[in-house]
């Protein structure tokens, strides 16, 4: 990715903030003004949140990625050949509204150009009628073109493209559907790889094996994005890390090429039947395969590549859970990569009972009992081909989504049900918790959907361009499964919670910080430890905990909050920072207090700056994104970050005002 460093603030004691804060602050002097503002921000906050609950007791924000999903949504239209096209105008309002100075689409706002983003804006565009000539397409394509092309895009680009005849097949790596039938013992399989990755990869096989031509119906081309012609083009394939394995994987796909033609077609009809097994068992009702949009599309064009009749009920299945992700408005539109229903639930509950909602509060009733009906009991997922003994009792992230249920999300909805009544959902928690336990790696943290799910050889292969092809243990889900053990009352000495305190010693950087794999990115990370670490008793004096105390010290800017930009992904731009946000000034907020700084100045001002920072209703105004798919690759906003976390950090910090203790009894 291209920047220079005149692009970018990097002056962590700058004063900045995403909207400029009403005059007169709050005066933390004065004890009784404070508790009175506290009270009343707190009460605003919480109806507001309240006043969002659904029907059923779940909460449900938007969930808000790049240009690249809606782009695609209208790719895949075209593709079908029914372009929608008073939707479609819709979206395409939201891509020239999101498209950067620089001319081209960033992965986050204010983020530098990424090509791949910017050629399936650009295509998506011209698809629903914008001229090639006017000023915002020029402008995209001229900043294409001086990054080398869409030839430079990335492999899942390149197929997008190759199904328009945009470019060659061999301008992707070869993927087939014969790998369905790789013994677990082979360099490859499909277990081994993330459970969103199998999602994606599999109708993928399908395609890639048939070739499909898009319908294409207005027979739309961006021959313009390329400096050379691709179809003379010989050099799109690249080593994705630079590592020897590499250039062996890349020797692979080229002797794989020489062989493809000599496959018979038994075998290949026989392997793509075997992929679409694998998709009607995974449909996932209209929730959608893997509950994620690139799956869920994939899923659609390979029904429609197979002849499959759109009144099929699986095609209409697989039609609908799409549809379910789109956010229309009166002038714009976009689409969801997916849908965080349980997630935003399970946060929620617990800054209302944060915030003073007692037991027995229907509000919480109604949400606690949403979350135990979406309990994953009955179905035995792709995570038992690692654990399988391992009875299921986790929740996905989705409404539903039996196969993949998120081990993050478990921990969570553990924790906020045994806050909510640990008697009432006695059942519900131990299942969880016996389903946790039996996911820990080796290595003693957790991975999002997969156990061990390490096979770091797989990182080199030409597909895996994106650096995303794996679900290794990461230290935020870990922190939240420690958390959740200690809540219940498992100590250091049980085995279970030593490994994971000794995982998280060891992933500590340099500097103090934890890195953030799901939250952005190193505040994420370092308050999920703390927290966890506080929760389990570990001395919060000690040398190793207060370089991380100083290392968010060290973070918090003039105006009093924390902000980290979703850059700080990329080593050399670790430090990085645009303004102050509230989600990442509640999660730094909630980490100090943790570790016992809760009269410090810094979560004062931290405080002080969530009470001036300008709300609507109950929420926190909050522009940047907050969240991460994929480091480096994806990016994402919750909608719902900047009304409970805030909620959530104010209310711990008076309640703690209160108890006079430094330190919170919960794991999260």
């Amino acid at each position: 990715m291209q920047h220079t460093g005149s692009e970018h603030q990097t002056d962590m004691t700058a004063s900045t903030s995403e909207t400029d804060p009403p005059a007169k602050p709050v005066n933390l002097a004065d004890a009784a003004t404070l508790e009175r503002r506290l009270e009343a921000v707190i009460d605003e906050a919480r109806n507001w949140l309240e006043g969002e609950q659904a029907e059923d007791g779940s909460w449900a924000f938007e969930l808000e990625a790049d240009a690249t999903i809606p782009a695609e949504y209208i790719l895949l239209n075209h593709f079908l050949g029914r372009p929608d096209d008073a939707l479609e105008q819709k979206i395409a309002n939201y891509l020239r509204r999101i498209q950067e100075d620089h001319g081209g689409w960033p992965l986050f706002p204010q983020g530098d150009l990424d090509i791949s983003a910017t050629v399936k804006a650009y295509y998506a565009l011209k698809l629903v009628g914008d001229d090639a000539d006017a000023p915002h397409m020029a402008k995209a394509r001229a900043a294409v073109l001086a990054r080398g092309g869409a030839a430079r895009s990335n492999v899942f680009t390149r197929i997008a493209l190759a199904l328009f005849e945009q470019v060659p097949w061999r301008a992707a790596p070869v993927i087939r559907p014969e790998a369905m039938f790789l013994p677990t013992w082979a360099p490859f399989h499909i277990d081994k790889v993330s459970y969103w990755s199998r999602t994606v990869m599999i109708p993928l096989f399908v395609l890639a094996a048939l070739k499909p031509k898009a319908k294409n119906p207005r027979g739309v081309q961006i021959r313009e994005l390329f400096i050379q012609d691709p179809f003379k083009q010989t050099d799109f394939m690249e080593n994705p890390t630079g590592h020897v394995l590499g250039s062996v994987f890349l020797a692979i796909d080229k002797a794989a090429r020489l062989v493809q033609p000599m496959i018979p077609a038994w075998l290949e009809q026989k392997a793509i039947t075997k992929c679409m097994e694998f998709v009607k068992t995974r449909l996932n009702g209209e929730d959608g395969l893997g509950g994620i949009f690139p799956a869920m599309a994939n899923a659609v064009m390979a029904y429609e590549v197979l002849g499959y009749d759109r009144d099929n009920e699986d095609y209409k299945t697989a039609c609908s859970a799409i549809d379910k992700l789109l956010v229309e408005r009166e002038n714009e539109a976009y689409c969801q990569p997916c849908l965080s229903p349980v997630w935003d639930t399970g946060l929620a509950l617990h800054a209302l009972q944060e915030s003073g909602m007692d037991k027995g509060n229907a509000v919480l009733d109604k949400a606690a009992d949403w979350l135990v009906d979406r309990q994953i009991t009955d179905v035995v997922g792709d995570w038992a081909a690692t654990r399988p003994d391992v009875r299921p009792g986790g929740w996905a992230f989705q409404y539903w989504n039996d196969h993949y249920p998120d081990v993050d999300d478990t921990a969570v909805v553990v924790m906020a049900l045994h806050r909510a009544d640990p008697d009432r959902y006695r059942e519900a928690i131990d299942r969880g918790v016996e389903w946790i336990i039996g996911m820990q790696s080796e290595n003693g943290g957790w991975g999002a959907f997969d156990a061990d799910n390490q096979h770091e050889h797989l990182n080199h292969i030409p597909f895996a361009d994106h650096g995303a092809l794996l679900d290794p243990p990461t230290v935020d889900v870990s922190a939240r499964c420690l958390g959740m053990l200690a809540q219940l009352g498992y100590d250091s000495d049980d085995a279970a919670v030593a490994r994971a305190v000794q995982y998280l010693k060891d992933e500590q950087e340099a500097d103090g910080s934890w890195f953030g794999r799901w939250g952005t990115n190193y505040v994420y990370g370092t308050w999920s430890a703390l927290s966890a670490l506080n929760a389990v008793g570990e001395d919060m004096g000690a040398p190793y905990v207060r370089r991380a105390v100083e290392w968010l010290k060290r973070r918090q800017l003039a105006d009093g909050g924390w902000g980290e930009d979703c850059a700080s992904y990329w080593d050399e731009r670790k430090d990085e920072v645009k303004a102050s946000t509230p989600s990442q000034t509640a999660w730094a907020l909630m980490g100090l207090m943790a570790a016992g700084e809760l009269d410090s100045p810094e979560v004062e001002k931290g405080v002080e700056y969530l009470l001036n920072h300008p709300r609507e209703g109950g929420k926190w105004q909050e522009h940047l994104y907050n969240a991460v798919g994929f480091p480096k690759v994806f990016y994402l906003t919750y909608h719902g970050y900047s009304a409970y976390f805030p909620l959530w950090s104010l209310s711990r910090y008076r309640n703690l005002k209160r108890s006079n203790t430094q330190r919170t009894q919960h794991g999260i």
